[in-house]
């Protein structure tokens, strides 16, 4: 209960664009909240991107909006993450969460569930 499988990372150049995955197929998907975050090496996990169970409301931190998307499908239980213009900073290990929860602040503060992590890394 509650498996989440991320997929998508991989190597790329600044200004280069990854969309990553977030898979779900056991959770009841329409009950849960969905988030990104993301950890570079000796640094915190940092909150990225979420969105609510209806699918209507998005968050995003400052340092990646009008960059980055997240969106979410119903039929294959998956969220996904649209990055586009990469930079190096953005370079680490990207995780999806869920909440049980409508409210995006839900995923955000307190996740109940964590997927295993993968890796982007950005070169310049």
């Amino acid at each position: 209960q509650g498996q989440l499988v991320e997929s998508g990372g991989g190597l790329v150049q600044a200004g280069d664009s990854l969309r990553l995955a977030c898979a779900a197929p056991s959770l009841t998907f329409d009950f849960y909240a969905m988030g990104w975050f993301r950890q570079a090496p000796g640094k915190e996990r940092d909150f990225v991107a979420a969105i609510n169970w209806s699918g209507d409301t998005t968050h995003y931190a400052d340092s990646v909006k009008g960059r980055f998307t997240v969106s979410k499908e119903r039929a294959s239980k998956t969220m996904y993450l649209q990055m586009n213009d990469l930079r190096p900073e953005d370079t680490a290990v990207y995780y999806c969460a869920s909440a049980k929860t409508n409210q995006v602040q839900g995923v955000m503060l307190s996740p109940s569930y964590w997927g295993q992590g993968t890796q982007v890394t950005v070169s310049s």
